[in-house]
């Protein structure tokens, strides 16, 4: 008892400086996203009260365990629920719940190994405030709290002439120095080892140290090819605008068909040694049936593992029913590899062994928003389709700027004063 404590406490110690909570030798991690974005960060904290603006309500499920899920008290879920059983299912929607059902016990499993621990559970109840006073992000940095539609901007014909400006500036002293680049279509960086503002349109940014961005419509992906394959990319995560027939998603960003996604150049943005791919994508089967058909052989990926993020609220119970049909509270990551121009570097991919059906669990942030997956340095990192930024990596979209507008944050002065 006395070493399982110890252990416990090792842990959160652990994850009060990465974010990551490891729970022994299960297949299982906890992340708080907001410390794991703080990494990219000097001057700057993600602000934890608005990354976490949903699921601090108190929960309509208990932590009663019922075959190690919890039972929910909303009983017009339960009745939808109950409807789709007693429906009968296509055979699409087959395939779709045999799926679940094969991992359903390692969910389970999952989430019953969060519950028992009772110092991390504590410290989620938490993770809102974190001990800060942050009610807001850095509010009164810009004018107001209506955000730029970059989408709608990048499909202008004046986009060419919108710049961004960036401060340069060092331990938080603003220089001086001034760098005035075109915003959209163009490679924009900040190499240096602090934070830097920047400004579009009177609004103010903030760029993680070593990060860089690329802010276009998918026309323009083959920008990101490099002439030279040393200059490809380890790890590729995508997060696509898969379409969905959801009326409120379509109200929270624009959605793509697949065909789309098939031109992704995937093959010519990795490094010569090769890449790992990884890809966002929901339990609609019609869209797994996609990725693995067509999508993966397209790009001349080969699936090598499945990962699960499984969404709970800060008491620690599910968002959802895990058994709901079309709202289950997890997602999957798609992960396979893409081999580079060298003769050996399949036969090098072969020998990176990852551990299939590994699930990460998180109190989720804003809609749509993943938590980051991170890569191991020296590695060449790309996100497609990125609403936000990370150091050391490229991003690429048609908004990486997002959730980089200075209102998600506040600055450390403030935290630590």
């Amino acid at each position: 008892m006395a070493e399982a404590e110890g252990e416990a406490g090792h842990q959160i110690s652990l994850f009060i400086n990465s974010g990551i909570y490891r729970f022994g030798d299960a297949n299982v991690v906890f992340m708080d996203p907001v410390r794991v974005l703080n990494r990219s960060y000097t001057r700057f904290n993600v602000s934890p009260s608005v990354y976490y603006s949903r699921f601090f309500q108190s929960s309509s499920y208990s932590t009663v365990i019922d075959d190690g899920v919890p039972t929910c008290a909303n009983k017009r879920k339960r009745s939808k629920n109950l409807k789709r059983k007693l429906h009968e299912l296509n055979s699409r929607e087959k395939i779709a719940d045999q799926r679940h059902q094969e991992v359903r016990p390692v969910l389970v499993n999952a989430h019953a190994t969060l519950l028992q621990a009772d110092l991390l559970l504590e410290m989620m109840r938490n993770l809102k405030n974190d001990g800060r006073s942050d009610a807001k992000g850095d509010g009164d940095s810009n004018p107001s709290d209506i955000e730029l539609d970059f989408v709608n901007l990048g499909s202008l014909w004046q986009k060419q002439f919108y710049d961004i400006i960036l401060n340069v500036g060092v331990d938080g002293v603003e220089s001086c120095d001034k760098s005035i680049l075109p915003a959209f279509d163009n490679f924009v960086a900040n190499e240096g080892s602090d934070d830097m503002e920047a400004e579009i349109f009177d609004r103010k940014f903030i760029l993680p140290k070593k990060s860089c961005f690329f802010m276009s419509d998918i026309g323009q992906i083959q920008n990101l090819v490099s002439a030279e394959a040393d200059y490809g990319f380890n790890l590729i995560v995508i997060d696509p605008p898969w379409e969905n027939s959801s009326a409120h998603q379509k109200l929270k960003y624009k959605t793509l068909p697949n065909r789309y996604f098939l031109s992704i150049p995937i093959t010519k943005l990795t490094h010569k040694v090769g890449a790992l791919v990884a890809l966002w994508v929901t339990n609609r089967e019609k869209l797994r049936t996609f990725v693995e058909n067509e999508l993966f052989p397209k790009w001349g990926v080969k699936h090598a593992a499945t990962f699960y993020w499984l969404k709970v609220k800060a008491d620690g119970s599910l968002i959802g029913e895990l058994d709901l049909f079309h709202h289950r509270p997890y997602e999957c990551l798609l992960l396979g590899f893409s081999h580079g121009e060298d003769a050996n570097s399949e036969h090098l991919l072969r020998l990176i062994q990852i551990p299939n059906n590994q699930v990460i669990i998180s109190i989720p942030g804003d809609y749509s928003r993943k938590p980051p997956i991170g890569g191991c340095k020296p590695a060449r990192c790309l996100e497609l389709f990125s609403r936000e930024m990370l150091s050391g990596w490229t991003s690429w979209g048609n908004e990486p700027l997002r959730f980089q507008d200075s209102k998600f944050f506040v600055s450390r002065r403030m935290v630590d004063g």
